[in-house]
């Protein structure tokens, strides 16, 4: 939306002046009478007239004695009156002051001088060669009362020339001295409606005195864009493109591109940590905000003052009940973690589990703590009732990975169910061939030969009545091999002085079997070498009590391992972080006319607003990841490297993916054109049918809108939009072949899909099963702070004495563990305001007055209805043994609906948490 010119407004009465948004020609003098006696005009279709009377005016218009525009001089055609309603949305939460402030704008509305609005015609005025203007108008009248509590309605009323033509843009000044919230303006013109969606927060004109422009909900590519409007749609694009200069501020709306400059405090020796952008350290960019920098030597931008919020265009902010929901989860925090730090505080440390009953107890039990003790009074009465009062506060929900089945976590079968139906199950890979090979340099880091050798592997698959030839050659055989992402970064990692943690580089071999259960075969943990020592550790499982208790904590280091991969690279940089830049650019480069900005609006929400905050407190030095993960201050390092050795946009799709890992292969006759080599896979088999109907809707509307073959490679602004995606938003791999050419209809398709499908399902997949299976620390700890002993370390004898402790004593401290817990909870959490894929028809309706586009999106409503039948039928198959078994949690994180909280299910539209 385009930034009109500054103003000048002066009331007299309910008479206004305005000096012209844009350049017109001169406006004949217009005279304002004082309000008691205003002038009522009446003009015949047969003659020019003015007829005064009772000192009234029918239509609250102000006449001139001469046309009032400038196409009129020539010859005066008759003029219509044309009613603007403007709606309103109120603040849900006001301050005494604000509340005080909101009645005192009720009035400046009432008398209009509130708001000032000017229509522009989608035809061109012949003398200013630009679209055809009304006089500028105030909103005026007392609001009218709506169903919903939350909207105000005001109206506007307009007299134009008979041949004004219909109206394509509404110019919006606000006059208060606060923003108002547009949500939309309906233009009764005649017999026509016109809609102008709006859902925008227009500035003050104390912040700014420059207006804003609202379109037409009129779909349009730029070359159909009605010539009385064209200049505007270009101008709007200019002004939120802004000039890469200067600090932006909390009214504006500029989206731009910058580094990962500001995730570092380089004024804490501690929090300093390398700009993420750069050659060496590559990275999706972000949004600018402008801040100044540090120093000039190296270009940290300043993180302000610990409650100063990070800046994101004001569209892009948390509504208030997405605020309350964040500020509910920081309670539940503080609750949480009171315990734990109190603990902390006494001791001058941090205190870790000393048994499973520990951990048992930070969860709500089924009946309140004494039930049957209230008659005792005194301090022990109070003693209870904080205690009860304690249960609700300073206890969590039990997590569903173990509410029906405390100890399915110990069990190799759960441990393989979780790499396909789990919270991460986008690493595993068929395994090809044997001997694993690194790409990593041998001189730096060794052999680059695994140490699980085909004679083990063959040893371990003989358990299953089969030879290694079978297994490959029916694929029974997986792999997880985070080895080359972290091994480069062990003995750093293995250095932290401050909140120590232990870790290795991983690989673990799955065997698919018969009965339809991935179990664990083998797992290699490695160490950089040595030069006495190779440090490839192999672990199996056993039946002696060693081998057993051994085996246990090999599977920690992996669950480790794969909870900081998730978190960094799948949830975060595929999701969250490769998101930001196609947000920027659709802002920049598509105007709200075009049919591919409404497509992605919905899946935009929110998205910039929570990886701001996940900077400022999350990712960045010192922030949450950092405490509680095991790549700890090296956590965005790692980040980086992942970007820079497995990201390309090409692979980010379901299909490309599933294929590239060798869990799907090929085949034109199934369904999405591949066929998956484990069907009981929950994860791949629900994601496809939720690719499949994203992708239909998309071509379907591709289609609608490009039916002409060159109407692609002619849209400027679309390839104008792909080319910033690629050279700016993702200006580190600019130059990679992989990037798909933007040719055709189809090549659109593609691209929209995949960009749909991480906004919608691929991030509710890996983000809304955090707390329900990251919530019990045993089944999947962040970090742990011990590597396995062996025979002639200084912990073994305690580890063969009490290998329990010895379990316990490796996983996070309490502390870090409640933490951690605390944040799977709030990033698990659908607030209520939440939007949606299922709900993507009422979400676009507003959008479209075509009704074809919406019954595209009526269809697929209809598909995601019976996809989430299908799931439910799936969960309930005795013969999908990762589905469904005694005491286990059914896969839900991919069904389309969900109410409010913590519910391990539903597809939002978008990266909103």
């Amino acid at each position: 939306m385009f930034v009109a010119s500054p103003v000048k407004t002066n009331f007299y009465g309910a008479g206004l002046v305005r000096s012209p948004a844009f350049p017109v020609l001169p406006r004949l003098r217009q005279y304002v009478v004082p309000l008691s006696r205003q002038v009522r005009a009446v003009i015949s279709r047969e003659e020019k007239s003015v007829d005064q009377e009772d000192g009234k005016n029918t239509n609250g218009s102000l006449v001139s004695s001469s046309p009032a525009f400038p196409w009129q001089r020539s010859k005066y055609t008759g003029t219509k009156t044309v009613i603007a309603v403007v709606k309103i949305r109120k603040k849900m939460r006001e301050k005494l002051t604000e509340r005080v402030e909101h009645q005192l704008e009720l009035l400046m509305k009432a008398i209009g001088q509130g708001m000032v609005i000017q229509l522009v015609s989608e035809e061109i005025d012949p003398e200013t060669d630009s679209g055809r203007r009304s006089s500028e108008t105030p909103v005026l009248g007392l609001p009218k009362a709506r169903n919903d509590p939350r909207y105000l309605e005001f109206t506007a009323n307009f007299t134009v020339p008979t041949d004004f033509g219909k109206t394509g843009a509404i110019l919006v000044t606000n006059l208060l001295s606060s923003e108002i919230c547009l949500s939309e303006i309906i233009v009764h013109d005649g017999s026509d409606t016109i809609l102008f969606p709006g859902n925008t927060w227009i500035h003050s004109r104390n912040d700014n005195p420059e207006g804003r422009i609202v379109f037409t909900s009129q779909t349009c590519l730029p070359s159909q864009t009605p010539p009385g409007i064209k200049e505007l749609r270009e101008k709007d694009l200019t002004s939120v493109r802004g000039n890469g200069e200067g600090e932006r501020k909390p009214h504006e709306r500029v989206y731009d591109y910058d580094i990962y400059n500001d995730i570092g405090d380089p004024r804490k020796k501690d929090r300093v940590r390398p700009i993420l952008g750069v050659p060496e350290r590559p990275y999706p960019r972000r949004c600018r905000s402008g801040r100044p920098l540090v120093s000039t030597d190296t270009p940290f931008e300043s993180r302000g003052k610990d409650k100063d919020e990070f800046y994101v265009p004001r569209d892009e902010v948390f509504e208030d009940i997405k605020r309350d929901t964040f500020r509910a989860g920081r309670f539940k925090a503080l609750f949480h973690n009171l315990v734990p730090s109190i603990a902390a505080a006494l001791s001058n440390l941090d205190i870790p589990f000393t048994c499973f009953s520990d951990i048992d107890r930070l969860y709500k039990s089924d009946i309140v703590l004494r039930h049957t003790e209230h008659k005792d009074k005194g301090l022990g009465g109070f003693i209870d009732g904080i205690l009860n009062v304690g249960e609700t506060l300073l206890r969590y929900d039990t997590p569903a990975v173990i509410k029906w089945d405390r100890f399915a976590w110990l069990r190799d079968n759960e441990f393989g169910r979780q790499a396909l139906a789990g919270v991460n199950p986008v690493n595993i890979e068929l395994l090809k061939e044997l001997p694993i090979r690194s790409k990593l340099d041998p001189a730096i880091y060794g052999s680059s030969e695994s140490a699980l050798t085909e004679e083990l592997i063959a040893h371990e698959v003989l358990h299953y009545g089969m030879t290694l030839e079978q297994a490959f050659e029916e694929k029974r055989l997986f792999l997880l091999d985070y080895h080359d992402m972290l091994l480069p970064f062990v003995d750093k990692i293995n250095s932290i002085k401050e909140d120590p943690r232990k870790t290795y580089a991983s690989r673990t071999i799955f065997f698919y079997s018969k009965a339809g259960a991935l179990r664990p075969l083998a797992i290699e943990l490695s160490l950089p070498p040595t030069p006495e020592n190779e440090n490839k550790f192999v672990y199996a499982h056993g039946h002696d009590a060693t081998t057993h208790w051994i085996w246990k904590l090999a599977k920690a280091h992996v669950c480790s391992n794969d909870a900081g991969v998730h978190q960094l690279v799948n949830h975060w940089l595929r999701t969250h972080a490769c998101m930001e830049p196609y947000i920027i650019s659709t802002n920049r480069q598509l105007s709200s006319m075009h049919p591919v900005y409404k497509l992605l609006h919905p899946h935009m929400r929110y998205t910039l607003e929570i990886n701001a905050r996940a900077r400022k407190s999350l990712i960045n030095g010192g922030g949450i990841i950092e405490s509680c993960f095991t790549p700890g201050k090296y956590a965005m390092e790692l980040s980086s490297a992942a970007y820079k050795s497995m990201w390309r946009f090409d692979m980010e799709g379901l299909p490309a993916d599933l294929v590239r890992r060798g869990m799907a292969e090929e085949d034109s006759s199934a369904e999405c054109g591949v066929k998956l080599v484990i069907e009981d896979y929950p994860y791949a088999a629900d994601g496809l049918l939720i690719w499949k109907a994203i992708k239909n809707l998309v071509e379907s509307y591709v289609k609608h809108f490009y039916s002409d073959p060159n109407s692609i490679t002619s849209d400027f602004e679309l390839q104008a939009w792909w080319d910033e995606i690629k050279n700016k938003g993702h200006y580190d791999k600019k130059d990679e072949p992989w990037w798909p050419k933007l040719n055709t209809a189809q090549d659109l398709s593609e691209i929209l899909t995949s960009m749909i499908w991480i906004a919608s399902g691929q991030h509710a997949a890996l983000n809304f099963g955090q707390y329900p299976f990251g919530g019990y620390v045993p089944n999947r700890p962040t970090l742990l702070r011990r590597l396995i002993p062996h025979e002639n370390d200084p912990d073994y004898e305690m580890f063969m004495r009490n290998p329990q402790y010895s379990f316990l004593s490796s996983l996070p401290t309490q502390l870090q563990a409640t933490k951690v817990m605390a944040v799977q909870e709030t990033l698990s959490t659908h607030s209520a305001d939440e939007e949606y894929l299922i709900e993507l028809k009422e979400n676009q309706r507003r959008w479209f007055q075509d009704e074809e586009v919406v019954k595209y999106f009526s269809k697929f409503t209809e598909e995601l209805e019976e996809i989430e039948k299908k799931i439910n039928k799936r969960n309930k198959d005795k013969k999908l043994k990762n589905r469904t078994g005694a005491g286990m949690p059914p896969y839900e994180l991919l069904i389309p609906t969900s109410p409010h909280g913590v519910t391990g299910r539903g597809i939002p539209n978008s990266i909103s948490i």
